[in-house]
């Protein structure tokens, strides 16, 4: 984990995000079944956690002193599973092999079949429950790690994460930082078409949290706010990301119909150009 960000380091933080992006394309279009928008809206949160933010060991994926990341919104499953490849949980050939059968990257993470995947998730909902109890698990340890737990905007219609969020705050769960990932549309359509969750900073302060309110695509924004976040004490963070559903592909972004739709191969090729490869995969990607 770094302490000073270096503009050198931010290029390369983007980069990486990137490459998990072209890689959350490739799997999902081999697969023909998944979740496109949210996978690539959380790309760069997921980067900035894995790559610089989360003190954890690929080759011990059982250490003690790791942070714990929840992927509360299962169904973004391909980000997951990317940043864990180019982390080194497994090799990124298993990628390729996305929702087949007898492959461990099922449509949701399962802690079971996949090292790094700390719980397996996909009801939506639950997850902030589970990084409560992680957390308090790790204060009675006396341990210095943290949970990181991200949720969709839309999953926060569900009455469990207030009910999780009223708990958090009680209990001060200052090691605890949420994110939420509020690209502002969900399977139906818009959020606040389907279940109005605005003024969600609002709410969130009213659970006695410590909120934070960014540009989910500014990298810079995004690890100057999580070294914040760890400086908290007494409360538990949120971070409210504003990202744009399927980012890094404009003809998919803001678009809810791509929430759970592959690209077709054809429109692999296009994303892949925008993306700055050559149509069909950079060497090294």
């Amino acid at each position: 984990m770094k302490t000073v960000m270096q503009p050198s380091d931010i290029l390369s933080l983007t980069e990486q995000a990137r490459i998990i992006r072209i890689e959350i394309l490739k799997m999902l279009t081999a697969s023909g079944s998944g979740h496109t928008g949210g996978s690539l809206s959380a790309a760069d949160i997921v980067t900035a956690l894995y790559f610089y933010k989360m003190r954890h060991r690929p080759q011990e994926p059982s250490w003690p002193g790791r942070d714990r990341f929840i992927l509360s919104k299962g169904h973004a499953a391909p980000v997951l599973y990317a940043a864990l490849a180019l982390s080194g949980y497994f090799d990124k050939s298993l990628l390729a092999n996305l929702r087949k059968l007898g492959c461990p990257l099922q449509g949701h993470p399962s802690s079971k079949l996949i090292e790094g995947v700390e719980v397996s998730t996909g009801s939506l909902g639950q997850g902030l429950s589970i990084s409560n109890g992680i957390a308090l698990g790790l204060r009675l340890d006396k341990s210095p790690s943290r949970v990181y737990c991200l949720m969709g905007d839309g999953e926060t219609q569900e009455g469990q994460v207030w009910e999780a969020a009223m708990s958090a705050g009680h209990y001060k769960l200052d090691n605890l930082c949420a994110i939420v990932d509020v690209n502002e549309l969900q399977i139906d359509g818009k959020c606040a078409d389907v279940m109005k969750i605005e003024p969600i900073a609002s709410k969130w302060k009213s659970f006695n949290w410590h909120v934070f309110e960014i540009d989910g695509h500014n990298m810079e924004e995004i690890v100057k706010t999580f070294d914040e976040a760890e400086k908290i004490k007494g409360k538990p963070s949120v971070i409210l990301a504003r990202t744009i559903k399927s980012k890094g592909v404009s003809f998919f972004e803001g678009k809810a119909e791509y929430h759970g739709v592959t690209p077709t191969n054809e429109e692999l090729e296009k994303a892949l150009l925008e993306l700055g490869g050559n149509g069909k995969q950079r060497k090294g990607n």
